[in-house]
């Protein structure tokens, strides 16, 4: 901010907050940042109704008490609803601040659509969300809009690329991007096939070309996803898009050994490493989770669910290793009637505990003494029992995670109809 003190106080509806300048410019609330980016008082006045200099105090006539519930999710990630007031009031109070819907949590998602289908509407129009000093900065804010377009088509690019349904130039792409994935997918599972190679020498050019199209695809998506990124080192954090990074560079690596004259079948222990690199195209498939509900359900799912699973973990490895110690001793320690040399050392035993407990029973490994076998029967039932106390939790979780997912998709479709002139 070019002008005012280094403490910033938003006086919202008589309740004012002190926040210093550095806060106001990271704040997570889009009308808040933006005045730190204003050189004059002209600009801070299309943000806000007010501005005293002389205390350094912005002013704005919305409901203190929904701002109260505002500032909470800025402290701690969740917002709901204000108790008393209306679903589509607070709406609008979010929209002013520059949340959207989405931020709500599920519970008041819910209730928002379900507010929303009441009245008849599938979203509120920017006529209703807009307030009436918003409409007598209209004139003033187009210059300030100017200086934004560029962000906004940055903006517009990036929900192209990373959110297939948030407009039919997104469908497109995540189209084609899925019919790239299996035609990759599908040269990748061809090459492992043992006439592969005598194939690939009668149409190594037509091999060449489409490796090279579909390696060029996942390159150009990749590097504008990157350009286009809110946050660079984020989006290189993100495991999805290391995997497009690893899967992509074995076959630059191998044009540039080509060219130095080292073939990768011929370096060894690097060699081996692009093999396996090259097969990390397998994690492509992961892709079609931005276009398939029940691909998101399960990610979303065990990511929520990850104490579920790790509780069942340690159920499995507990009961593994009292089971394998046992098994080790009646089958093999005890020489009960001979020697059972499957059961000879514990880790082997473990072996027979974690099929018996999935109820697989490949039928390889199993006890031949009396104790081993009332030992095994043992371990079965545990096994179900063990394995079914979670699933209660994970289920839930499961339904719930599918009935965000679906409400997200068809607010995502809701908002591409509206786009479609009729």
């Amino acid at each position: 901010m070019k002008f005012g003190k280094s403490i910033c106080v938003l006086n919202v509806g008589g309740t004012r907050y002190a926040f210093p300048r550095e806060v106001i410019r990271d704040f997570p609330l889009k009308r808040v940042s933006r005045l730190h980016a204003c050189a004059s008082e002209k600009e801070v006045l299309e943000l806000c109704d007010d501005y005293d200099r002389d205390l350094n105090e912005f002013f704005f006539d919305r409901h203190a008490q929904a701002f109260v519930f505002i500032m909470l999710y800025v402290r701690s990630g969740k917002l709901r609803f204000l108790p008393g007031l209306c679903e589509l009031s607070f709406y609008t109070e979010m929209a002013y601040w520059g949340l959207e819907s989405a931020h709500l949590e599920f519970c008041c998602q819910k209730r928002l659509d379900d507010r929303l289908s009441e009245i008849g509407v599938s979203s509120l129009s920017e006529e209703d969300l807009r307030s009436p000093g918003d409409e007598s900065r209209c004139a003033t804010g187009q210059e300030h809009e100017t200086d934004t377009g560029r962000a906004k088509w940055l903006e517009r690019i990036r929900r192209t690329f990373e959110e297939p349904n948030s407009s039919i130039a997104a469908q497109v792409l995540a189209s084609v991007s899925v019919v790239f994935v299996i035609i990759s997918m599908v040269m990748l599972c061809a090459s492992t096939l043992p006439d592969w190679d005598t194939a690939k020498r009668n149409t190594v050019e037509e091999h060449r070309i489409v490796e090279a199209v579909c390696i060029g695809w996942f390159t150009a998506e990749c590097g504008v996803r990157f350009l286009v990124a809110r946050d660079k080192w984020d989006f290189l954090r993100q495991p999805l898009n290391l995997i497009d990074v690893v899967a992509i560079s074995p076959y630059y690596i191998t044009i540039v050994l080509a060219w130095a004259g080292l073939p990768g079948a011929g370096l060894g222990a690097a060699g081996v490493a692009l093999r396996v690199l090259r097969m990390m195209r397998v994690f492509w498939l992961m892709k079609l989770a931005r276009h398939f509900l029940g691909l998101q359900t399960l990610g979303l799912t065990l990511r929520r669910c990850y104490r579920e699973m790790l509780m069942l973990l340690v159920f499995v490895c507990v009961a593994m290793a009292i089971y394998s110690a046992l098994a080790q001793l009646l089958e093999y320690g005890l020489d009960l009637g001979g020697r059972n040399h499957d059961y000879a050392s514990i880790p082997a035993a473990a072996w027979w505990v974690i099929i018996s407990m999935t109820t697989v029973g490949y039928g390889d490994v199993y006890p031949v003494t009396m104790g081993g076998r009332v030992l095994g029967g043992v371990c079965v039932v545990s096994g179900i029992v063990l394995l079914a106390l979670p699933i209660t939790f994970i289920y839930h979780s499961f339904v719930q995670c599918y009935q965000e997912v679906k409400l997200r998709s068809e607010r995502y479709t809701r908002s591409l109809s509206s786009q479609i002139p009729h």
